[in-house]
């Protein structure tokens, strides 16, 4: 049984997306593998706070259909960087419960392992629905941790998911390390929504509205050492805030708005993909209300733009989607593709890619016929196809800042077409 302190997967426990031969030999190796990785490691690796991806990965691919074996060497390869975590305080632990001193301190790496251990506590006393709602949605100082951060978003859509409360508050504990760099967008945001006009307007619209502005569009520039904030803040803040404010969601239209965000997705980044398998995962969580829902698709899809508006606004080249034709046509079907990705030798992300974008044409389809949906029916293989063949061509894996020509040169064949 799954506990705030134990893992333990099923194959039951297939998420939002699996491959139908989920067994109980890789579901007894991941187990294995994320206790292993809960006790032994921090949540980042280095003084950078760069992730611990290994939770994410390894479901991933057991949700993908890996065998026991590749499951331990994509544990063993991605284990070798990571560092041992902080010693756990116990004092620290209990101060956490002053709300004051629970905010004093976060964005402090050292004390992750003590806001993971308050947050197991927690959990194994009221259950990780009361917790979550607890932190992240009552209206105090401690609420609103969570916005904003695509990589604890992605770890506790994983707890979710597979129903692992010490996931759960390990993203919990995630969260409370991440610098609030967006604290002031979002009320921004928010406030304008609140006298916005017009009505809300689909993704897809208002990244053509984004790629239209010249300010905007050329706000963020490649040396800025910060593209969000020495970018678009510092040179479009209120072209960014007014575009931002267009998107909101119905209580309604939780299941269209959830479907449009990883419809839309495809047209930001690799982070913003993944993180939409997540979004669904608490979409499907009874315990967050309607009005709560609400609230995290519109943060989510405002940060999608706001990235869009960060990584220089590349083109959307649909067309190039819908005439791809695969490199290894005899191996070009999502379960031959999911066999591939299994293969990669990486820390994740290129399974978490294909998964989400096969869980996107799930969720999608009810849609189709939209335009605010782009993304329709075989496109959604095609796009799995591209992820496939571009991880397994190079050693360079990803394009980084898509919308700017420097981010391209190391592929020599590719750059990018401004309007």
């Amino acid at each position: 049984m799954a506990t705030p302190t134990r893992i333990q997967v099923t194959p039951e426990m297939h998420g939002e997306y699996s491959v139908s031969h989920l067994t109980d030999v890789s579901a007894k190796a991941t187990s294995d593998i994320l206790q292993e990785n809960h006790e032994k490691h921090d949540i980042v690796f280095n003084d950078f706070g760069l992730h611990n991806h290994i939770v994410h990965h390894i479901l991933t691919v057991f949700a993908l259909g890996a065998s026991p074996d590749i499951l331990r060497k994509r544990y063993v390869r991605n284990a070798e960087y990571q560092r041992p975590p902080a010693s756990v305080d116990s004092e620290i632990v209990q101060r956490l419960h002053d709300p004051s001193f629970f905010v004093e301190n976060l964005n402090k790496y050292k004390y992750y392992p003590s806001y993971r251990t308050l947050f197991e506590k927690d959990i194994s006393e009221k259950g990780y629905a009361y917790v979550f709602n607890e932190y992240i949605f009552k209206d105090d100082e401690r609420a609103n941790i969570m916005f904003g951060v695509l990589h604890p978003l992605i770890h506790l859509g994983y707890g979710t998911e597979f129903q692992q409360p010490a996931i759960v508050a390990e993203a919990l504990g995630q969260t409370a390390i991440h610098s609030p760099w967006l604290d002031k967008f979002f009320p921004a945001v928010n406030e304008a929504a609140k006298h916005d006009q017009i009505p809300s307007k689909p993704l897809v619209t208002i990244l053509d509205d984004i790629l239209a502005d010249k300010e905007l569009s050329a706000a963020a520039q490649w040396d800025d050492k910060d593209l969000t904030r020495d970018g678009v803040f510092a040179r479009a803040w209120d072209s960014m805030i007014k575009y931002a404010s267009h998107w909101r969601v119905d209580t309604n239209k939780l299941e269209e708005a959830t479907a449009e965000i990883a419809n839309a997705a495809d047209f930001f980044f690799m982070h913003s993909v993944n993180s939409s398998i997540a979004i669904s995962s608490l979409m499907n969580q009874p315990w967050i209300s309607p009005l709560n829902k609400s609230k995290m698709l519109e943060y989510k899809g405002r940060l999608d733009l706001l990235q869009y508006a960060s990584r220089g606004c590349p083109n959307l080249l649909i067309e190039e989607v819908s005439s791809y034709v695969p490199k290894k046509k005899e191996a070009s079907g999502w379960d031959a593709i999911f066999e591939r990705v299994n293969q990669i030798d990486d820390d994740g992300h290129a399974a978490k890619l294909v998964r989400a974008l096969a869980h996107g044409q799930k969720i999608s389809a009810p849609w189709e016929k939209s335009e605010a949906f782009k993304i329709k029916d075989k496109m959604w293989l095609q796009l799995g196809n591209m992820a496939i063949d571009s991880v397994e061509d190079t050693d360079t894996r990803w394009v980084r800042h898509a919308g700017f020509d420097k981010a391209w040169e190391s592929f020599g064949d590719r750059t990018i077409a401004k309007p």
